[in-house]
């Protein structure tokens, strides 16, 4: 297994790098970043004050997005590891969602930094199946599993090339 230093959405194609949840050409997304330790997923992230569902509380659609963009840069730093390979290699590797499955154990606090944090629990050469719990300190809130499908491009996919 292997690290890597930079999140992978810093090697995701700057043309395909505008996604709400991840894209860091998207000045108003969330830029979530992705780090791989060889096994694991890590992604911290602080929310703002308009991710508010009630007094205290994130919404949860923003918490489903943040398990949605973490699990998919999880499968595909996974990929990369599996195949031996870095992420600045050809030919890329990328991935959508097939499917998200969101669990909300408990309300998720507003006023602190969250943690990502994602593992693989199956993987072949074309799909990947992720879980990914957040955590509030040390007190997990959300867990979700997403299937990640792997597919050639994503402007190929958006049927832009």
């Amino acid at each position: 297994m292997t690290k890597f230093e930079k999140p992978i959405q810093d090697y995701y194609n700057d043309d395909a790098a505008i996604c709400y949840g991840c894209g860091r050409n998207n000045p108003k997304g969330l830029h979530i970043k992705t780090y791989w330790d060889g096994e694991f997923g890590i992604c911290r992230f602080s929310p703002r004050e308009e991710h508010t569902a009630f007094p205290g509380a994130i919404y949860g659609g923003l918490l489903a997005s943040l398990i949605d963009c973490h699990s998919i840069g999880t499968a595909i730093a996974a990929m990369y590891d599996r195949e031996g390979r870095t992420p600045d290699t050809a030919p890329e590797i990328t991935c959508v969602t097939g499917n998200l499955n969101v669990t909300y154990l408990k309300p998720t606090p507003t006023n602190q930094e969250l943690v990502l944090k994602a593992h693989i629990l199956q993987l072949t050469e074309r799909k990947a199946i992720v879980q990914c719990s957040i955590y509030a300190s040390e007190l997990e809130t959300v867990r979700g599993e997403v299937v990640a499908v792997r597919i050639q491009s994503r402007l190929t996919h958006a049927g832009h090339k």
